[in-house]
């Protein structure tokens, strides 16, 4: 036989664009519009209800940058089209090709009721299912021209003051149509079976069989008349379309989605409204279709629907009651994983699975991360401690150098604990559950043999509309359809049951899920970065304090609404758009604002618990937060500090420069502003390598392929330039408790100004950078070159630390050539180490060199900042003041207390006298994460503490009042069966026995 297929799929996709699809909406009759511009911001329905609306046309622009255009239609249906199937079309003016990242609408009716979304996948509204004319329609369209912004060029539309003021859309068809059902199933069943044939070997009899029927049906339709001969045609189509699956076909579990990211090239407000519309879409779809199963993450989304849109709110906690729409995730956000701090991924999970729980009451069991940019090794433990049991995640699949083994898997975090982890191998979280893509999921899958069944997410996201009907169609055709996958419309638990049950067994994957991409998120946008790292520190001060004023002040009062408000408000700009820095110019503007107003609000609930502890008094006492004792202060306590070691001394250097020296380090500063050496005096040991000088400010250029804001591309270390020439370098603070050199440089259009400073009995070189910023596509690094042999280095993660290799003997190392630390990063020999802290700075990178002497450098750079110019064009253009220090002869104990006391300064308060303590720990080597009173406003402390260094560890964890009990608990501080927590003493003694890096939440109750 002649091969013809490449003329009949040629004609096959010619009938359906030209014909078919065009005759779904028949007998078209035009609708009256007109419109009303909202001035600024948007406007309640009401408002925008009882507006004054003026004539409008098709073809008509509309919609400035970031406005918001109400549109009035009205309309009759005709009375011939009684019995039948009515719709109207609204399309505001879509660009087909992306949904989600454009206008969008809300249908209203005229009592203010949503209706639906409009959206360019999704531009239908039902009138009626059996019409009966002379119907009167009235409804009002909410419609936001949100500006295009995803063509990673440099743009000033991404900020409301620097937006344009032209319309940026036109009306493209607003008319009720007939619906013409046939014709729509015909379309289903033609794109189904194209697709499907497409992905079969052009050898298999099931490519040509199903060749065949789709050419008699296109000879069997009437173009002149297709709603009369789509039934017939149909027909032709049905042998092919009820042929089972293969007994051994992969099962695939399709979950309905719409990734939302919270803020990415939208601003927070406008992700309120992506929300609710797509909830208004799945409500409505879910009422049509009862198989049909929605998951939604992200406590947070659906607490803007409680209280922006209540009334769609009720209706989405029905369709949670009746199984349709289901929450997962059990977070608040999801939150970007490699930068938040321990207690604040905690608190996530703390504050997710709380709204659940007391919105639905239901216990999310999974967590659903698919888009984050890599995942931090210690989340397994941190899921299990939520009283969670599966792990979701997608974006491993964009890596740009390994392919990751596993697909389903055991994930194994850095204290032992494991989480059954699916990894979908449809590579995508917005599925459109076409052939093509389930084709891939079957042939990508890794566990083969072992493993049968995978998880898609389908649906449009980000503000598309999420799953549509044709979605639903697809699925329903291909449940059991020969050649293809089996497909399954599911609840995610019931995937991961099956897929547990099935590969039990699964391989494991210990340590993170490092991401192969994205390095360049923990860099930019340093304020938002630092207004993170402050924001964590804040409110741990403020919830200690806060606690043990309620404990021992009689009328003190713990602010638990106002701390709860405030952690929702640091947990949603952890989103993993606006910490990683990756967002537009509105979004990181905001966050900047918010963090303002966040700290001088926590300073203000820290000050009042600390004035209250203090009492009346004139005596100076320092309250020390961090969680070691320093100057001779209690962790957790407050009182006078202890005198300082031997005082300081400056000296000239010969050949220019300064010396400074305590008695424990001597360190020498350069003429050239650089520091060639810190010498430890008590381990007479060397920090720096030989001719090499330390905090060395570098400067690389920064265009990577793609993804700016996001990306680091490994050959920006191609050209670097050392920053070495000097305009002033002068010691301006010498005493006997610390000095001071001070050293200024300009570079291009900025200029940095370092204080470089020792203190008395201090074992670090503190250094405060001070950038004014002006550069475009730079990246400005400091470097460390350390007299270290070190084959790893170990960076601090949430409660405990993760090794690294310095070398690249595999491609798995080599792609790590950017690295995320939080508060330290150590590298060591046997015997000697160094440690280098900041306050706020996450992206690292380590090198290591042989020197000619036969001695290993181990370089250390933190990379403090970038200027990419999408999709923010001034991203850190300004003032930053970031701090950093060195602290050489540490060992991992040290960095841990150190990095705490960079992170937590003391406070100076006037009152009567010392302040004890709420809880003490005996034993260094446990931190405690957090101290606050529990949730549910018993009265009871929540002690959260960690095991630091990787070690087992026993210790007695003291109360400073009066307990009851205690008892370990999970995140959510329920009672956990765990054996970390022994019986406490009379007086109030408590037995720990913790594992390496384990998580242990103590809940005390007051006698």
């Amino acid at each position: 036989m002649h091969d013809d297929r490449s003329i009949t799929e040629h004609r096959l996709r010619r009938v359906l664009k030209e014909r078919v699809k065009p005759a779904v909406h028949s007998r078209a009759v035009p609708l009256t519009v007109e419109r009303w511009e909202a001035p600024g911001e948007p406007v309640p329905v009401a408002e925008g209800l009882a507006a004054h609306y003026e004539p409008c046309a098709i073809g008509d622009p509309w919609g400035p940058a970031w406005g918001t255009t109400w549109f009035r239609v009205t309309g009759t249906v005709p009375a011939d089209w009684a019995g039948r199937t009515v719709e109207a079309v609204l399309d505001l003016g879509f660009d087909r090709m992306m949904p989600g990242f454009q206008c969008e609408g809300l249908v209203h009716r005229a009592d203010g009721g949503e209706v639906k979304a409009l959206n360019p996948y999704n531009d239908w509204v039902r009138v009626a299912d059996r019409a009966e004319g002379g119907e009167q329609v009235e409804w009002y369209v909410e419609a936001a021209s949100n500006p295009v912004l995803v063509d990673h060029a440099a743009t000033y539309e991404g900020d409301l003051p620097t937006s344009g003021d032209q319309p940026l859309y036109r009306l493209t068809r607003m008319e009720l149509t007939v619906f013409e059902t046939e014709v729509w199933e015909l379309v289903q069943d033609l794109e189904v079976l194209y697709d499907l044939m497409t992905q079969l070997d052009a050898a298999d009899a099931r490519r040509h069989g199903i060749l065949r029927a789709l050419g008699a049906a296109l000879d069997t339709l009437d173009l002149a008349d297709v709603p009369g001969t789509a039934a017939a045609a149909r027909g032709c189509l049905a042998r092919v379309l009820a042929a089972p699956a293969n007994a051994s076909a992969h099962r695939i579990s399709a979950v309905g989605h719409a990734h939302i990211d919270s803020a990415w090239l939208w601003p927070l407000r406008e992700t309120v409204r992506k929300v609710s519309r797509t909830a208004s879409n799945m409500v409505n779809l879910m009422d049509q279709h009862p198989e049909f199963v929605f998951a939604m993450s992200q406590a947070q989304q659906l607490d803007w629907i409680k209280t922006y849109r209540p009334e769609l709110f009720e209706r989405v906690k029905k369709k949670i009651a009746d199984g349709q729409f289901v929450p997962v995730g059990g977070m608040w956000v999801e939150s970007d994983t490699n930068m938040v701090g321990g207690e604040a991924m905690a608190r996530q999970f703390l504050y997710g699975k709380k709204f659940f729980l007391d919105e639905f009451g239901i216990e999310t069991q999974n967590v659903w991360l698919p888009d984050s940019f890599g995942y931090t090794a210690a989340m397994p433990q941190i899921v299990k401690l939520s009283g969670s049991k599966w792990f979701l995640t997608q974006k491993i699949s964009w890596s740009q150098v390994n392919r990751f083994p596993h697909h389903t898997f055991w994930w194994e975090g850095i204290d032992g604990t494991r989480v059954f982890t699916h990894f979908p191998p449809v590579d995508t979280y917005n599925s459109d559950l076409g052939g093509a893509q389930l084709a891939h999921a079957a042939r990508n899958y890794r566990e083969k043999g072992h493993g049968s069944r995978s998880l898609v997410p389908f649906g449009w996201g980000d503000g598309g509309g999420g799953p549509t009907r044709e979605h639903l169609a697809r699925a329903r055709r291909q449940r059991d359809l020969e050649g293809s996958p089996k497909v399954r419309i599911e609840r995610p638990d019931a995937f991961f049951e099956k897929a547990r049950a099935e590969y039990e067994d699964a391989p494991v994957w210990a340590g993170e899920l490092y991401l192969e991409l994205h390095r360049g998120t923990y860099t930019s946008q340093a304020k938002t970065k630092q207004g993170n790292r402050r924001s964590e520190s804040l409110l741990r001060e403020a919830e200690l304090w806060a606690t043990t004023a309620a404990v021992r002040v009689a009328g003190y009062a713990y602010p638990y609404e106002d701390l709860e408000r405030i952690w929702k408000t640091v947990l949603l700009h952890q989103f993993h758009d606006i910490l990683p820095g990756s967002s537009i110019a509105w979004v990181h503007r905001e966050a900047r604002a918010t963090y303002a107003a966040v700290r001088e609000e926590l300073r203000g609930v820290t000050l009042a618990a600390q004035q209250a502890l203090a009492g009346q008094g004139t005596e100076e006492l320092v309250f020390n937060c961090a969680p070691h004792a320093r100057r001779g202060v209690p962790a957790g306590g407050a009182g006078r500090p202890a005198e300082a070691g031997e005082p300081v001394t400056v000296e000239e250097r010969h050949g220019g420069g300064h010396i400074l020296a305590n008695g424990r380090l001597l360190v020498e500063i350069d003429s050239r502003g650089l520091i060639v050496s810190v010498y430890d005096l008590e381990e007479r040991r060397e920090a720096v390598a030989p001719g090499a000088a330390a905090n060395l400010l570098q400067i690389h250029p920064d265009f990577p392929n793609m993804w700016d804001a996001w990306d680091i591309d490994a050959f920006y270390r191609n050209r670097v330039t050392d920053l070495v020439e000097l305009d002033r370098l002068e010691v301006t603070g010498s005493g006997p408790r610390s000095a001071t050199v001070r050293v200024s440089r300009s570079f291009g259009r900025s200029a940095a100004v370092q204080q470089i400073t020792l203190r008395a009995g201090a074992k670090t070189v503190d250094i405060v950078t001070e950038v004014d910023w002006h550069e475009t596509e730079k990246f400005l690094k400091a470097a460390f070159p350390l007299d270290v042999k070190a084959d790893r280095t170990a960076s601090e993660t949430q409660f405990g630390h993760v090794y690294r290799a310095t070398h690249t003997n595999t491609s798995w190392e080599a792609a790590k050539f950017e690295i995320c630390a939080h508060r330290w990063i150590h590298a060591e020999e046997p015997g000697w180490g160094v440690a280098l802290l900041n306050d706020s700075t996450y992206g690292h990178d380590v090198t290591r060199d042989v020197r000619a002497d036969g001695g290993q450098t181990t370089t250390v750079r933190l990379s403090l900042l970038r200027a990419p110019r999408y999709p923010d064009p001034e991203t850190d253009q300004g003032s930053h003041t970031l701090r950093f220090s060195l602290v050489p002869g540490a060992g991992i104990g040290d960095a841990v207390r150190e990095g705490h006391a960079l992170n937590l300064p003391e406070r100076v308060v006037r009152g009567a006298g010392p302040v004890a303590p709420l809880v003490t720990v005996d034993e260094d080597a446990v931190v405690v994460e957090a101290v606050k009173s529990a949730e549910d406003r018993s009265g009871d402390v929540v002690v959260r503490l960690y095991e630091s260094r990787g070690g087992r560890a026993r210790a007695v964890l003291t109360a400073g009042f009066p307990i009851a009990d205690a008892v370990e608990s999970d995140l959510l501080e329920r009672p956990l069966a765990g054996s970390a927590v022994g019986v406490p003493t009379p007086e109030g003694r408590i037995p720990l026995t913790l594992r390496p890096f384990q998580i242990v939440t103590v809940r005390l109750r007051r006698a």
